[in-house]
């Protein structure tokens, strides 16, 4: 069974019947069970158990404890480029939004990565804008060899790919990836995406898979909250990430939760996401997956992600820039959109070591 057959399964599934009918009863024995099925993983995420977040927090804190221990894996993002071929209406980088364009060459690349070592960062998400036009493969691989020559960990989060191409990219030296499915529902994600390749909801939908066959040894996916419902979106990303995982057990599968941020564009989110609902969402996925990854970027304020790194993160971006380039050459391009943790590598790194934690800066095999 491929993924696409299990969103077809669920979707028709009355979501909204089915929370009306948990009880608090259903909602504790979820808590209790050390295996979940995804009727469980549904129960945790709904409305009525918003009132059981202490409970799910202790179990959630617990599973990490037992699977990662006191380890906080740092990174930082780096955006290479910021041409795009896509009209999503809730994105800076929308081609249609009058912003500047900018691609590194080599030298700057090199300039940028030089930078981000010194901050003391060593595991990179290489970013671009989604055009295949303005930021081929080939040129995506040559940007990769050059960070490889100081860095062993790099991630990618660029536009969809085929798995051969996926491959070309690990040979670079990507060995992790990232995409967001922004949302799984496909009569929104049609309404928010509105020219462009990404308009192909299954070729993306696939791209994570694809991204596993080829090699790579980490896979972050995730939705944008905001763009529809918060639960259902999330408990399509429970889904694909046990989907992931069972079918391709050598790779580390981690999920991210980001909240829509101020960006350049009018569009406002469909549904708001409370600090609330973001530790239902953690908490409810750590009980769930209790090994899989959780990410938190910067797009959190800073007090909010100190407070969820009891509750199942595991990777933490710092010091981050959303805009090209960013380190080298500061605020000298438009962001892909706002950030809310604005401290450096090092007072995030003070701040894990006081409050227990290990800054981990290699993601090692």
């Amino acid at each position: 069974m491929s993924f696409i057959d299990i969103v077809n399964e669920w979707d028709n599934f009355d979501f909204d019947g089915f929370f009306k009918a948990v009880t608090d009863a259903d909602i504790l024995r979820a808590i209790s069970k050390e295996t979940l099925t995804k009727q469980d993983f549904l129960t945790l995420l709904s409305p009525k158990a918003a009132k059981h977040l202490e409970f799910m927090a202790q179990k959630a804190n617990a599973l990490t404890l037992q699977h990662f221990g006191k380890a906080k894996l740092l990174y930082a993002p780096l955006y290479i480029a910021n041409y795009c071929e896509n009209q999503c209406i809730y994105c800076g980088f929308n081609c249609t939004n009058h912003i500047k364009r900018k691609k590194l060459t080599f030298d700057e690349v090199r300039e940028e990565s030089e930078a981000l070592y010194d901050l003391g960062i060593r595991n990179i998400l290489v970013l671009t804008g989604e055009s295949r036009a303005k930021s081929p493969v080939d040129y995506i691989a040559d940007c990769l060899k050059i960070i490889h020559e100081k860095f062993s960990s790099i991630g990618i989060e660029v536009y969809e790919l085929t798995t051969q191409e996926y491959k070309q990219l690990v040979d670079a030296g990507a060995d992790s990836f990232c995409m967001y499915q922004e949302t799984y529902d496909r009569d929104v994600y049609k309404s928010v995406h509105l020219r462009g390749p990404k308009m192909d909801y299954q070729y993306r939908l696939d791209a994570p898979e694809r991204a596993c066959k080829a090699g790579m040894r980490s896979v972050n996916i995730g939705a944008l909250l905001g763009l529809s419902k918060w639960r259902k979106d999330f408990f399509f990303t429970g889904l694909h990430a046990d989907y992931l995982q069972n079918n391709y057990p050598e790779v580390e599968i981690s999920v991210s939760p980001p909240r829509m941020r101020p960006h350049v564009g009018s569009y406002q989110p469909v549904e708001i996401v409370t600090d609330a609902d973001i530790v239902q969402i953690i908490t409810a996925f750590r009980l769930f997956m209790p090994r899989a990854g959780i990410s938190v970027s910067t797009r959190e304020r800073a007090e909010f992600r100190d407070n969820l790194l009891p509750l199942g993160v595991t990777k933490i971006s710092a010091e981050s820039s959303t805009e090209v380039g960013g380190y080298a050459h500061k605020n000298t391009n438009t962001p892909q959109f706002d950030i809310s943790d604005d401290r450096t590598v090092k007072d995030v790194q003070d701040m894990l070591i006081a409050k227990g934690y290990q800054p981990v800066y290699h993601d090692w095999y």
